[in-house]
């Protein structure tokens, strides 16, 4: 090989710095300034004559939209979700958004497992023990967390891939887990013309209410079962 060729070690953070950079031109063009309420109430007319007129060719579009937002972990994610709803109704926005969604998170997934795994394994025993039992059950562990909104999407997806988790067990994990939030936000969502008369913002705190948390937690913690079954069989039937 010749000394000109870039090191290995230094090739693998190239899709993370490209999806960095992404993000880094979108601020600098103004794009937060197209994703929120504002820019949505302003562009409503505009938006639904789109969605009417292009059919198929809108809902693609919606999702390669998506998709590049969650992939450079553009902010805006659960507004985006909500005109999903609003653009396309409650079950064909549900739809285009878990597939937007999805597609955005297994391109960050890809370019974090490509930069940062295995690092985990040079950061000490205890790290490391998290990170195989994440790489074990990791699935299972995903799921929770994608059905339990309390971290960032984005950070999610970082840390999946860092632990090297599968290809097909974040993409199955993200795809199910994400189906319930996004069905509530979509349902929230189809309701943001009467909310945009009025010039309120959207109520997403709805997401912490008691009849849509607790149901929520129910799902995670049927998710969780089998890995504390695997958990109590490792140890021999004998309790933790």
């Amino acid at each position: 090989m010749t000394g000109s060729a870039a090191p290995p070690s230094v090739r693998r953070f190239v899709p993370l710095a490209l999806l960095a950079a992404g993000a880094a031109l979108l601020f600098a063009l103004g794009g937060q300034d197209y994703v929120g309420f504002a820019a949505l109430a302003e562009h409503r007319e505009w938006l639904l004559g789109f969605v009417a007129r292009n059919g198929a060719v809108a809902a693609l579009a919606f999702i390669a939209v998506y998709a590049g937002l969650v992939a450079v972990s553009f902010p805006g994610a659960a507004l985006l979700t909500a005109t999903s709803g609003f653009l396309f109704g409650p079950w064909l926005g549900t739809l285009y958004a878990v597939l937007g969604a999805t597609l955005g998170a297994t391109i960050l997934f890809l370019a974090a497992r490509a930069g940062l795994a295995g690092l985990a394994a040079r950061a000490g025993p205890r790290t490391q023990k998290i990170a195989a039992g994440f790489r074990r059950n990791g699935f299972n562990y995903l799921l929770v967390i994608r059905l339990i909104p309390l971290f960032p999407f984005w950070l999610v997806n970082l840390a999946a891939g860092a632990a090297g988790l599968g290809l097909t067990s974040f993409v199955l994990a993200t795809f199910i887990g994400i189906v319930p939030v996004t069905f509530i936000l979509a349902n929230l969502g189809s309701g943001l013309g009467a909310v945009i008369a009025e010039g309120k913002p959207p109520d997403l705190a709805v997401l912490f209410a008691p009849g849509v948390l607790l149901p929520l937690l129910g799902l995670a913690a049927m998710a969780l079962l089998p890995v504390l079954y695997m958990r109590w069989r490792d140890r021999g039937g004998e309790p933790a």
